[in-house]
């Protein structure tokens, strides 16, 4: 990888120095990765199942399978791209380490920090992880960033660097992965060549042109104009959840999908409905006078292949994008449940978990179908709410730095709940609601256990702190069970629906701030039920088997 860092050094913290003039290899100086407590790895290790990525590939051409083995090796450039904006030189961490189970493990995490363990070390020698990653020098302090007149150091597609004078720079992404995006842009415009379906075909070419330039919106918009493709592809540098000092920094990733017609065709219908679920929103009117855009699609697939950010950790199991808010509003956003993988966390995680922690009388309430159904209306309801704030503090992304993400995930949680429940009393969703407020529940304690590191993690951390609060459910200290009570479930909904969609149409740093200190963290009743599920091999999260050999691909070469 082609870079412009000078040096990484790891101590008991990484200080990542860079120069803007002397493009050279960056390499971490030398660390202690002999770890005496080799048990350990083996217990963190545990923490992960592992599942095979499959899916039938019959229906597709030749040249659409040829395609997959083209996107396959540009996920693989994303990946190591997430590699450095996480930690730095892949090789100067792997290249001492002889440990096949702590190799596993520093894979798993895209570095030696434990993501579902608050990003605490776990390889000797080295310090605790710098809140921003490998986007700003790790000595930089916030307040330096915050004074220096610097115009796209908020970007979400630059690094923060320093010169040879120790002066704050930005590096744009394109020139610092000047190589690495040109070969990821040439595969993108081969796969071009091999699309059937036209509006495919374009999204593809501009999505390699974004690779060199940074400007994504075009292609954002070409992504939400498919409506036929077979194959689907996310790519680039998108969420921000790895940027933790100020959540500004996007992160490099892909998934490789399969469109399930069938199942597509059920879910169409849900997206018509966010005009009118916007209106009903149970927050003052000046919170909700954004419309969703109108062209928001619902599908499902099988997903074949992760790389980068949606790969480090916990697994991504539904997504809503673009992020791009002039984009949303203009066009809405497209939510992609990612089945096949929604699966296998269900079968190997939920059900087990809920045979410890749910009461046994509602246990007959945790079905596949809720637990689908409350995953994809969160994902729809990241459209719901307001992206800007009604105070002239720009986005709401933008004024809540940091906290934005994991507020974010706790709104799209509880409103994908108020969705729920909405369109179950309209009669537009079958099921029981008994059914979706257990499975919800459950869920939290599934995500959880991702740990604070984790936006997912911290959002429900919080909503399980409030839920408690409200009586939204109750523990039985004889059976170490909790019952949902569904009437305080739903007030409680609609209570936090409330106040989050105020803080974030306030644009309330410090509310969101006192918000995540006083309820983002796990109590020791709550941990002492966590661990029982890790007495029990209940694992945490799912590690993927995938590539062209599981299923059944030639390489593109």
């Amino acid at each position: 990888m082609r870079l412009l860092l000078a040096t990484i050094i790891t101590n008991c913290c990484l200080l990542l120095l860079a120069s803007c003039n002397s493009p050279s290899d960056s390499s971490s100086a030398e660390e202690s990765t002999t770890n005496a407590n080799i048990p350990a790895i083996d217990e963190k290790l545990d923490k992960y199942t592992n599942v095979r990525l499959e899916a039938s590939l019959d229906h597709l051409s030749d040249n659409q399978q040829q395609m997959i083995s083209l996107l396959i090796e540009a996920a693989d450039i994303m990946n190591d791209l997430f590699w450095y904006e996480a930690y730095g030189q892949q090789g100067s961490l792997l290249d001492t380490v002889t440990d096949t189970g702590l190799e596993k493990y520093i894979n798993i995490n895209y570095g030696p920090w434990d993501r579902l363990d608050n990003n605490e070390p776990f390889v000797e020698g080295v310090g605790s992880k710098p809140a921003g990653a490998n986007f700003y020098p790790a000595d930089m302090t916030k307040e330096e960033f915050e004074q220096v007149d610097l115009a796209d150091k908020a970007s979400l597609y630059t690094f923060v660097r320093r010169n040879e004078s120790s002066e704050l720079i930005s590096v744009p992404y394109h020139e610092m992965f000047a190589e690495e995006v040109q070969r990821a842009s040439d595969l993108l415009e081969q796969a071009a060549k091999l699309a059937e379906d036209p509006d495919f075909k374009t999204y593809l070419e501009l999505r390699s042109k974004a690779l060199l330039s940074d400007d994504y919106q075009a292609s954002d918009l070409a992504w939400m104009d498919m409506k036929n493709n077979a194959i689907d592809v996310v790519i680039g540098p998108i969420e921000t959840y790895e940027d933790q000092l100020f959540g500004y920094k996007a992160a490099h990733e892909a998934y490789i999908l399969i469109k399930d017609q069938e199942w597509s065709q059920r879910l169409a219908k849900y997206a018509q409905f966010l005009p009118q679920l916007q209106e009903g929103l149970p927050v003052d009117e000046s919170y909700k006078q954004e419309q969703p855009g109108s062209d928001a699609e619902l599908n499902a697939y099988d997903v074949v292949y992760y790389a980068g950010d949606c790969n480090a950790g916990s697994k991504t199991i539904a997504i809503n994008l673009p992020n791009d808010e002039e984009v949303q509003l203009k066009k809405g956003t497209r939510r992609l449940q990612l089945k096949n993988a929604m699966r296998a966390k269900y079968d190997e995680i939920l059900v087990p978990l809920a045979e410890v922690l749910i009461d046994a009388e509602q246990r007959q309430y945790i079905t596949f179908d809720a637990f689908f159904a409350n995953t994809m209306f969160h994902e729809v309801a990241h459209g719901l709410g307001i992206k800007n704030t009604i105070n002239g503090q720009g986005t709401v992304r933008e004024a809540l730095k940091e906290h934005a993400s994991a507020l974010e995930e706790g709104k799209a949680d509880v409103l994908g709940l108020y969705m729920v429940t909405q369109l179950h009393e309209a009669g537009e969703l079958e099921g029981d609601l008994k059914e979706f407020y257990t499975t919800f529940l459950a869920s939290i304690f599934r995500s959880v256990r991702f740990g604070a590191s984790s936006a997912h993690g911290k959002a429900n951390m919080i909503r399980f702190s409030y839920f408690q609060e409200k009586g939204a459910f109750e523990r039985d200290s004889e059976t170490g069970t909790y019952r949902v009570n569904y009437d305080q479930m739903q007030q409680a909904m609609n209570d936090l629906s409330r106040d989050i969609l105020t803080l974030q149409g306030d644009g309330d740093y410090d509310g969101v701030a006192q918000l995540v200190a006083e309820k983002g963290k796990i109590s020791p009743q709550l941990q002492a039920d966590l661990d029982r599920l890790s007495e029990q091999s209940i694992p945490v999260d799912v590690t993927f088997e995938q590539g062209l050999d599981v299923l059944g691909l030639a390489s593109a070469q």
